[in-house]
C-alpha cells in the first residue's frame, strides 16, 4: 500500500519596505488566476509598487501582455513594474512601467528578441499623490441605465473557450446593451467612419474560465472582429482601421476587481486618451489617436473561484 502525504498550497506575501516605498512581488499567472498573493498584496500589505517578472504569452483580444499589466495597475491603483521574457518566437513580449493613471514607459516588440531598458519617473506612494484615483464603484453607473434597444440580434462567439454573447454595432454610432447572468453592459459611442470591410461588436461573459486554470470572469468589451463573419468576433486581431471618436462602456459589475483596458492598433496602448471615473465608466470623449482592437472592463470575481484543489505526493 502506497503512502500519500496531502499537501496545500499555501502562498507566500512577498514585501519588503524601502526609502521609496513598499515593494510586493508576485510572478506570472499569479497576476490572473489567483486571488493570492496578489491582491492582499495590495489591499492587506499596502505595498505601494508591484515587482512582477513573468513569462506572458500574448493572447489577444484580451490578455496581451502591456495591455493586461497596464489595467491591473490601473484597476488596483498602484504601481507594477513588468518585466516580460522577449521572445517573439513563443508569442512572449511586452514589459512596462505602469501607474495608476496608465502606463509611464512600455516595450512592445514582436521584431526581435533584443531587449529595452525602460526608464521613468514615478510616485514612491501613488496614494499620497494629487492625481490618485478615487476608489471605483464599478456597477454604479451602469446599475441606473435602462437597456437600449438591441438594433442587431444577440449571437453567441466562444473565445478563450469561454461563450460570449454579442451583438454587432451595426451603425456608425449608437447605443448598445448586451447581458448575460447578471452581467449587462453598456456601450454608447460614435466612430468616425461606418467602414464596410470591419465589423465591431459588443460581448459580454459571465462565468467560470475552465481551461489552464478554473477562475471566475465577468467581463464587457468592445472589440474588432477578425473578418466579416460575426462568428470570428473574438479571434485574434493585430491590426485595425476604424477609428471612435468617442465611447462609454460601464456594467453591472458583481466584483470590485476590475481592469480597464484600451488598446489600439498594433498592440499599443492608448495613455491618456481615456479616463476611467468613479461610477465604473471607461470613456473616451476626445477622440483616440488611432484605430480600437478592444475596449474592455476585465472582472474578475474571486469569491466565484473553483476551491484549489489538494494533490496527493508519493
Amino acid at each position: 500500500m502506497g503512502v500519500f502525504q496531502i499537501s496545500v498550497w499555501e502562498p507566500q506575501f512577498v514585501n519588503f519596505n524601502t526609502s521609496f516605498g513598499k515593494f510586493g512581488v508576485f510572478t506570472c499567472a499569479d497576476m490572473l488566476q489567483f486571488r493570492e498573493p496578489a491582491i492582499s498584496l495590495v489591499e492587506k500589505f499596502k505595498v505601494d509598487t508591484m515587482l512582477f517578472p513573468t513569462a506572458w504569452m500574448n493572447t489577444l483580444p484580451l490578455l496581451s501582455a502591456v495591455q493586461y499589466f497596464s489595467a491591473w495597475a490601473m484597476g488596483m491603483r498602484i504601481n507594477v513594474l513588468a518585466a516580460n521574457i522577449q521572445k517573439p518566437s513563443l508569442d512572449m513580449t511586452g514589459s512596462g512601467i505602469f501607474v495608476p493613471n496608465g502606463p509611464k514607459a512600455y516595450y512592445f516588440n514582436m521584431e526581435t528578441e533584443k531587449g529595452k531598458l525602460l526608464l521613468a519617473e514615478i510616485d514612491a506612494h501613488p496614494c499620497l499623490s494629487p492625481t490618485y484615483p478615487p476608489a471605483f464603484n464599478w456597477s454604479l453607473y451602469a446599475s441606473g441605465l435602462e437597456h437600449f434597444s438591441p438594433e442587431s440580434p444577440t449571437f453567441s462567439s466562444s473565445f478563450y473557450f469561454d461563450n460570449f454573447t454579442f451583438t454587432e454595432l451595426s451603425q456608425a454610432a449608437g447605443k448598445y446593451t448586451v447581458c448575460q447572468k447578471s452581467l449587462c453592459c453598456y456601450l454608447s459611442y460614435k466612430m468616425a467612419e461606418k467602414r464596410g470591410d470591419e465589423v465591431y461588436a459588443l460581448g459580454v461573459f459571465d462565468g467560470l474560465h475552465v481551461v489552464e486554470g478554473e477562475y471566475y470572469l465577468q467581463i464587457c468589451t468592445l472589440l474588432k472582429c477578425k473578418s466579416m463573419d460575426v462568428k470570428s468576433c473574438g479571434q485574434r486581431v493585430d491590426t485595425a482601421l476604424t477609428r471612435f471618436d468617442s465611447f462609454s462602456l460601464s456594467g453591472t459589475f458583481n466584483t470590485s476587481h476590475v481592469f480597464p483596458e484600451v488598446l489600439l492598433t498594433g498592440t499599443q496602448l492608448a495613455p491618456g486618451e481615456f479616463e476611467v471615473l468613479p461610477d465604473g465608466r471607461l470613456r473616451s470623449e476626445r477622440g483616440l489617436s488611432k484605430p480600437v482592437l478592444t475596449v474592455a472592463l476585465f472582472g474578475r470575481w474571486y469569491e466565484k473561484d473553483s476551491p484549489h484543489p489538494t494533490s496527493p505526493l508519493p
